[in-house]
Order: C-alpha cells, then structure tokens, then sequence
C-alpha cells in the first residue's frame, strides 16, 4: 500500500463533508427566493442585491484568505470560515426582516465561505501527488456541486412543508459542525510548504497560470449564466408547461443537474489523470459549448428527451472545473498554491456578476435561441485559453 493513502483518504473525506456542510448555506437563499420576496414585499432589484452580497463578501475576502493559508494552516481557515458562514446563515433564517438585515448577513456568510472553498483546495493539494490529485480534486469540488443541488432541494422541500426560515435554519446548522470535525478529524499533510510572510504576487508573472485563469473564468461565465437562467426556461418549454407544477417540476430538475455536477468534477478529473488535465478541460468545453449553443432552438422536445439534455448539460458543464483547478496547482510554486487558488476564485467569480445579465440582454432583444448562445462565447474562449496553456506551459513553476 502507498504510504500515507488511508490517512489521505481520510483526509479527503474529512474535508469534502466540511464543505458539502458549508455550501448547503450558498444556495438556501435562492432556493426560497419567491417566499422571502412575497414575505417582506421587496423588490426583484432588492432580491438580486441580497444575492449578490453573499457573492460580493466572498470575492472581498477570497484573497487575503488565499495568502492566509499559504502561511497557516488551511484547517483553522476551514473552522473559522464554516461557523461564520452558519451563524450568519442561521441569523438570516431567525431574525432577519427586511432588505437591509438580510444583506449584511448574507454579506457575512459570503465573506465566512472565502475561508472554506479555496483552503480546502489548498487541504487537498498538499495531502495528494500530482499523479493522483485530479481524482481527489474531482472528488472535492464535486461535493460542492452535489451540496449547491441538495441545497435546491432541501430548502425548496422544508420551505414547502413548513415555512421559508425553517428551510434556511435547517441549512445552516450543518455549517456549524465542521470546526469540530476539520479540527479534530483533521490533520496537516506532513510534508506541507509554507511561506514566510508578506504579499506575494509572483504568480501574475506566470503565463500558463494566467491562462489557467482564464480557462476557469470563461468556464464560470457558461456554468452560473446556465445555473440562472435553466429553471426560467424550463418553465416556458411546452413539455413541463404542459405538466401540473411545472415550477416545482423544472426547480426539481435543475437541482438535479446541479448536483450531477458531482459526478461531472469526480469523472473529469479522474479521466484527467490518465489522458491529461487538458484533454479533458477541452472536450467538456466542446460538449458544453455545443449544448448551449442549440438548447435555446430545442424547448419543443419531448419531456424526456429535455430531461436527458439537461442532465448530460449538468455533468458536461462541471467537467472541466476540477482538472482546471488541479492543473493550477500543478504550474505554480507549492508555497503559493493558496495564493493563486484564491486569485482564480477572485477572477473566475467575477464574470459570474456578468454573464446572467448578457444572457438576460440577449433574451429580451431575441428570446431564448439568441440568448444561450452567449453562454456558448464563454466556453468557445475557454477552448482559446486552453490553447494557449498548452502552447505557454514549459514545465516552469513561479
């Protein structure tokens, strides 16, 4: 047996349930959206700013946090990040009333989720060698997908049965188990690197990174712009308009699709290990692409023919993440593995805040056929990124 592999098996598990705990609380919100809005009587506008202040305190946060655990340990960045990101949560869900309230505390929990995602990449990194670190990635960053889609689904279901702050508590209060258990549970790799102190950017000096960079930011503009916009056109295909609860049916389905993300980074970056991380980022930018390029032509598919796209949508999307995220770590420094995993996080978060709006744009000016298409530009220039890693990557670490 590989010396260290039931104690890195171990550690991937421990760390892959602390953040399926912790992602449970990014998507609660939107998965109770209507109620909260006819709940406090806000506006759509209002609604989005309470969104976008999870996604505003993460992107706050992200980078400073990255440097943190290239000096520290990942796990106390883990533990301190879970509880504030489940208390902000649970405080939502108990006591906020109004726009004002729900805006801060989602802002709180978006900044305690910074100290999750990024370091338990980082956790992953210096637990696996580069020959194996695409499956245990996979494995990671799939559980962030399959806990987005439970997310969906749990709060969507316990809004249904009881009440909207129910379903935001029962969400939250799992975020509040993880300190224990990536403290107690956990363990530092033994052979970790750590920088001294300081800001070190040395990585923006590294041109195979910044393409890397790239390649995971065009691949978010397709992901988050399909993430939005698939329930609301679902709801206008004939096949589930035609159904009974066609919103209860197309929120089902696409927390479905959200969570076969999981399988989707598992078997990437499994496959990446074997035929090479970016063979595979391409042939999922490909397959992705040419789905969102055609999906807006389709709504007038059969039920089960949609529902077989949509899920494929789901796994071909996810794909490339973890291979994208392995391969980063692969190019860079190991002391800086935090810093440019946060930098990534930063960049490839932010055209998120762009892309639903360009697809929004485009529906109103030609509806659905000319608006997924604008998904399809982002994976077209992560296939162009993707050329340019493999033509600027010499084998060079900075």
């Amino acid at each position: 047996m590989v010396p260290f592999e039931r104690p890195r098996t171990r550690m991937l598990a421990v760390v892959s349930v602390s953040l399926f705990l912790s992602v449970l609380v990014w998507f609660n919100y939107s998965a109770v959206l209507p109620l909260i809005v006819a709940d406090w009587g806000i506006s759509g506008t209002r609604a989005g700013i309470v969104f976008a202040a999870f996604q505003a305190g993460y992107l706050a946060a992200i980078v400073p946090v990255g440097m943190l655990v290239d000096r520290r340990s990942p796990r106390w960045s883990i533990a301190v990040g879970a509880t504030v990101t489940g208390g902000a949560s649970l405080a939502f869900g108990l006591f906020a009333t109004g726009f004002l309230s729900g805006t801060l505390l989602r802002l709180v929990a978006g900044v305690g989720m910074a100290g999750v995602y990024v370091p338990g990449m980082r956790f992953v990194a210096e637990w696996y060698p580069e020959t194996a670190r695409g499956t245990a990635m996979g494995v990671y960053v799939g559980t962030f997908s399959a806990s987005s889609g439970l997310s969906f689904l749990l709060a969507g279901s316990v809004a249904a049965a009881l009440d909207w702050r129910t379903a935001v508590v029962a969400t939250s209060v799992g975020a509040l188990c993880v300190a224990p258990l990536v403290l107690v549970a956990g363990h530092d790799a033994p052979d970790a690197e750590r920088t001294g102190g300081g800001v070190d950017l040395a990585v923006l000096r590294n041109r195979p990174y910044l393409a890397a960079v790239g390649v995971y930011s065009w691949h978010n503009w397709e992901l988050f712009g399909m993430r939005n916009w698939l329930p609301a056109f679902l709801i206008a295909a004939p096949a589930l308009a035609a159904t009974r609860s066609p919103e209860l049916l197309a929120g089902t389905l696409v927390g479905v699709a959200v969570a076969l993300g999981g399988p989707g980074n598992l078997l990437g970056g499994a496959l990446s290990d074997r035929v090479g991380r970016l063979r595979v980022v391409a042939v999922a930018l490909a397959t992705s692409g040419l789905i969102s390029a055609t999906l807006g032509l389709l709504d007038w598919l059969s039920l089960p023919a949609l529902v077989a796209l949509v899920f494929v949508y789901g796994v071909a999307v996810t794909m490339d993440s973890a291979p994208t995220s392995t391969a980063i770590t692969e190019i860079v420094a190991p002391e800086r593995i935090g810093t440019a995993l946060s930098i990534q996080s930063f960049v490839g978060f932010s055209t998120t805040v762009v892309s639903p709006v360009v697809f929004g744009w485009a529906l109103d000016a030609g509806g659905y056929a000319l608006a997924f298409p604008t998904l399809a530009v982002g994976a077209l220039a992560g296939l162009v990124c993707v050329g340019a890693l493999r033509y600027t990557s010499r084998g060079a670490r900075t």
